[in-house]
């Protein structure tokens, strides 16, 4: 069993808590607002999850969620996410974001921008490209022929094996894209972006896929 730190509690962030909790693992759910605002949440979710504050959900956390808008990370703090295993479910919309000239450029992406932020934190893209009501009912047992794949990005092996583990363990085939920076690929407006694959699938449509130009 593992502990998630989740913080964010909107579309992303409320439906991966779901799915831990329904696999047993402990959910601690966070938002900027405070706990207060997530009991409810909390209650719904179950005996698993509990609502806390941020610095609280990433201490305790074993692996860390940010589900949170990309404009946002510059609010996260820095010192509790050292040596985290961070996954990052952020894909930049300008219309929500504001306009980041390094991603209009496309001299970086979403996830290498939150490792900038944290730098001392292992960042893995992870539940991008996936419809968020479709986290705790699209996973299957492993083996299944229809067993839909999730990919993933990151610059640390370890890190990016815990985060296999865990999709594995939700229920999905993992994609490895490689470093943070092919992890466009599979971003907002390329052919993978909330498309059911198999890992197969997902490989190909990956494979020689066009970067998207942020407009």
């Amino acid at each position: 069993m593992t502990t998630i730190g989740i913080i964010g509690a909107g579309n992303i962030g409320s439906n991966v808590a779901r799915a831990a909790v329904d696999h047993e693992h402990e959910v601690l759910i966070a938002n900027s607002r405070g706990p207060e605002t997530l009991q409810d949440l909390a209650r719904d979710l179950g005996k698993h999850a509990t609502a806390v504050t941020v610095e609280d959900a990433i201490r305790k956390g074993d692996i860390v969620l940010v589900a949170i808008p990309l404009k946002s990370i510059g609010d996260l703090p820095v010192e509790p996410f050292e040596d985290k295993i961070v996954m990052d479910a952020n894909n930049y919309y300008p219309q929500r974001d504001g306009r980041i000239e390094a991603l209009d450029r496309n001299e970086t992406t979403t996830s290498e921008l939150l490792q900038a932020r944290l730098p001392y934190s292992h960042v893995v893209k992870a539940f991008n490209n996936i419809p968020a009501k479709q986290i705790p009912t699209d996973g299957l047992p492993k083996g299944d022929p229809d067993r839909r794949a999730l990919p993933i990005a990151g610059n640390n092996g370890h890190a990016k094996a815990v985060v296999v583990g865990f999709l594995d363990d939700l229920g999905f085939d993992a994609v490895d894209l490689g470093p943070l920076s092919e992890s466009w690929r599979v971003e907002r407006d390329t052919p993978a972006y909330v498309k059911r694959t198999t890992a197969d699938e997902l490989r190909a449509l990956t494979r020689d896929v066009d970067r998207v130009q942020q407009i």
